[in-house]
């Protein structure tokens, strides 16, 4: 059984293993269930020139590949520093029951890596972000809404 601070030990440990090897920033996280480790993961983003390759989401891939699952029921991420915006997203999608971190996400910024502009982005209207969004073809998007909608034999998530 591994208690809350030694998995965000290990978490921590993950982020300098990953920053030494030089895959990525000095990010770890682990995922627990059930007193065991389920899921690690450090950053990669470096190393497999891949934006998304964070701890917590190669964590989240690891357990949710190790469980045979989409869904992280019964379990509780460590990460060794508060998410960002895009890490967020997936652990809510993930559904663990709780996030313990060590650093904030201010003490991030402090080493270089400042996330703030992503929460400042999705304040403005979607024309006035840096990466303006623009809506295309809705009717013919919404067919396959519609289609999912009527599909029996769907699995939801």
């Amino acid at each position: 059984m591994i208690g809350h601070e030694e998995a965000i030990r290990e978490a921590i440990q993950l982020a300098r293993e990953g920053m030494e090897a030089g895959q990525g920033g000095p990010f770890g996280a682990v995922i627990v269930k059930d007193g065991q480790i389920v899921g690690r993961g450090f950053n990669q983003v470096i190393a497999t020139n891949d934006p998304t390759a964070h701890a917590e989401m190669v964590a989240i891939r690891d357990a949710c590949r190790n469980l045979g699952s989409v869904q992280l029921e019964g379990c509780t991420l460590y990460t060794s520093c508060e998410p960002c915006p895009m890490c967020l997203g997936a652990i809510y999608w993930a559904r663990p029951e709780k996030i313990f971190f060590g650093c904030f996400h201010s003490d991030a910024a402090k080493a270089g890596f400042d996330d703030h502009f992503i929460y400042q982005e999705l304040e403005k209207d979607r024309e006035q972000r840096t990466i303006p969004q623009q809506q295309l073809l809705r009717d013919e998007a919404w067919d396959v809404f519609a289609e999912w909608i009527e599909k029996e034999n769907k699995t939801h998530y």
